[in-house]
């Protein structure tokens, strides 16, 4: 009589946020990066994508070559603001034609000076809805399975949300929809990501949500990072960050800093972390190697019985 097989172990999921090149030089530094990162087995690597998709071609480029030259599985960002939903659809389609079986769907940023046409999409859970419908309509080509689908959370208030709690119901919101997981922004605080999960399961919300963090190493970025995301920096951090003796001494500070970060994710029951790499892979490297996290053995390794 066979003894039962144990169950597969299980480990934390990694990905990194990649973003498409803007010129030859950058697109040289880029595929640097991802050939250093594709070394560490990560389970996906997203792509961002311009506003009103100013970067289409560069990005559904990048995806392609991800898919034909690497082993990484590539999640493509996708907005809706600024794109018609004819627009969406047909890049959809695309998408899911080239291979891409995992896609981010975003509001994007609001403009500023002119209104949303209506008839079109105006919130992220309006585009998790338009992707199940296109994939739908590409059932036998996913060989019955399914494209994934992930949208944003925000471990602190979004900026232009009224209450952490009506962050809450925007996700409940995209779940309903058909979302399948969700990534944060940048946080700072421990707590902030427990206080997300946890009034988040409170309230119903049942999808994986993956804690995003970046490397704590460049003051400019941090800085800049806060202009626009509009989350709160961390003062002591940012200060032993400038106060450090050289760069090497603020890079030790700042890799520390997201270890334990995340390290605190992990304890509270995250599934997995999500690095935001700004498409330089060594701080990267560095966290990942501090943070010690499990991986699966390479496939295609044989193994003595």
């Amino acid at each position: 009589m066979s003894l039962p097989l144990p169950p597969p172990p299980s480990y934390p999921a990694l990905s990194y946020e990649l973003f498409p090149p803007r010129s030859t030089q950058a697109e040289d530094s880029l595929w640097r990066t991802i050939r250093a990162l594709e070394d560490t087995r990560p389970d996906f690597v997203s792509v961002t994508y311009g506003a009103s998709g100013s970067n289409r071609d560069t990005a559904v480029g990048l995806l392609k070559r991800l898919l034909n030259e690497t082993s990484l599985k590539p999640l493509a960002h996708l907005t809706c603001v600024g794109n018609s939903r004819d627009y969406l659809m047909e890049l959809v389609d695309e998408l899911i034609s080239s291979g891409v079986r995992g896609i981010l769907a975003l509001r994007g940023d609001q403009p500023r000076d002119s209104t949303l046409p209506e008839g079109e999409l105006h919130h992220a859970n309006e585009l998790v809805e338009l992707i199940r419908r296109v994939e739908r309509l590409r059932t036998a080509h996913l060989c019955a399975g399914k494209v994934a689908v992930g949208v944003a959370a925000y471990s602190t208030k979004h900026p232009e949300s009224p209450s952490l709690e009506h962050d809450i119901e925007v996700l409940l919101a995209k779940q309903a929809a058909g979302a399948d997981f969700a990534i944060t922004q940048v946080y700072f605080a421990p707590e902030q990501y427990s206080r997300l999960l946890r009034t988040a399961r409170r309230a119903g919300v049942a999808i994986p949500i993956i804690p995003g963090v970046i490397p704590f190493t460049s003051v400019r970025r941090l800085e800049r990072l806060s202009e626009l995301a509009g989350v709160e920096i961390d003062a002591p951090l940012m200060d032993r960050l400038k106060n450090a003796d050289d760069d090497a001494g603020r890079r030790r500070i700042g890799v520390r800093a997201t270890v334990d970060l995340a390290h605190a994710a992990l304890d509270d029951g995250a599934p997995g972390i999500h690095i935001y790499t700004f498409n330089e892979h060594a701080a990267a490297l560095d966290v990942l190697d501090r943070l010690e996290l499990s991986r699966p053995p390479a496939v295609g390794l044989s193994q003595s019985a």
